[in-house]
């Protein structure tokens, strides 16, 4: 039997290249951003002689991939303008659910809300590689304006503003939500007025790390993993990671969860989405752990 085909109208025709034309233009940002994340990393002899050696791609965000020699420290760190009209910051409880926050690896994340890159942030209550398990987020999350999770008044937060500005808060001291588009808690603030704060100066365990950075005008966020728990990167301290934020920008920084909880996720060519760095769960190099509150970067157009 032969089947007929009813003919495009001019319109229908119009609409149908129009959205293979966005595909096309979507997926090639992905794609132009992700390669370059493929290319050699930078070589530092030390943190002091770390500079922001960005490679920018897709509408104000930039990435680099960083290792020092003296410390052993290898890091991925992503810029983001909060000016950028193509950029938005997602900020999600975990795994969609209704009732309550579910673990997701942060993978999972970047791949399920179509994102750019995702890393993880909130400290959370049970630690597993299992994804959509309940889990209790323990600290801040607002997502769009909606809190998802309640302040921890013993951590500090990354805020986002209605004006496209972020700054570094202690949770316990915001006094009004009403101008805040989203919202993320992590450990403690570890940067301030681009040295390292006080709590940092006399801890000296290196740990795979995660963190957030703040320019001096809010405009500007940095993303960070370090990797650690591996022979040739040894983890950083709290004081290395806040150098290291200063030295790629930042003015203020933020502490997130680590440990094996600390993954940095990139969407690559093909279109798929992995960890940029090498997650330790329960000792087992490559294996990522399933996570609460994750911050990350979609772009619009």
């Amino acid at each position: 039997m032969k089947v007929k085909t009813l003919p495009l109208s001019g319109k229908t025709s119009q609409f149908i290249l129009r959205g293979f034309l966005f595909l096309i233009i979507f997926f090639s940002c992905f794609g132009v951003f992700a390669e370059s994340w493929q290319e050699n990393s930078a070589v530092f002899q030390n943190i002091e002689s770390v500079s922001p050696q960005w490679r920018f791609f897709a509408d104000g965000i930039g990435y680099i991939h960083g290792k020092i020699t003296q410390p052993q420290i290898e890091f991925w760190a992503v810029e983001i303008d909060l000016d950028s009209p193509n950029t938005r910051i997602v900020v999600k409880n975990g795994a969609e659910n209704i009732g309550g926050a579910l673990s997701t690896r942060v993978s999972s994340f970047v791949r399920d809300n179509n994102l750019l890159a995702g890393i993880n942030a909130v400290p959370f209550d049970i630690v597993s590689s299992l994804e959509n398990q309940p889990i209790i987020n323990m600290g801040l999350v607002i997502s769009d304006g909606v809190m998802l999770s309640r302040v921890n008044s013993y951590y500090d937060a990354i805020v986002f503003y209605e004006n496209e500005t972020a700054a570094i808060c202690r949770q316990a001291e915001i006094r009004s939500f009403e101008t805040i588009k989203n919202a993320i808690g992590g450990f403690h603030q570890i940067l301030a007025d681009r040295e390292p704060a006080s709590r940092t100066l006399n801890r000296i365990e290196k740990h795979p790390r995660s963190a957030a950075g703040v320019s001096a005008n809010g405009k500007r966020i940095v993303l960070l993993v370090i990797d650690g728990r591996r022979a040739d990167s040894l983890g950083a301290t709290e004081k290395e990671t806040a150098q290291i934020l200063a030295k790629l920008g930042s003015s203020s920084g933020l502490n997130f969860d680590g440990g094996g909880s600390s993954a940095l996720a990139l969407r690559y060519p093909d279109g798929n989405v992995k960890t940029a760095n090498q997650p330790v769960h329960n000792g087992i190099p490559g294996r990522e752990r399933a996570v609460a509150g994750c911050l990350g970067i979609a772009v619009t157009r």
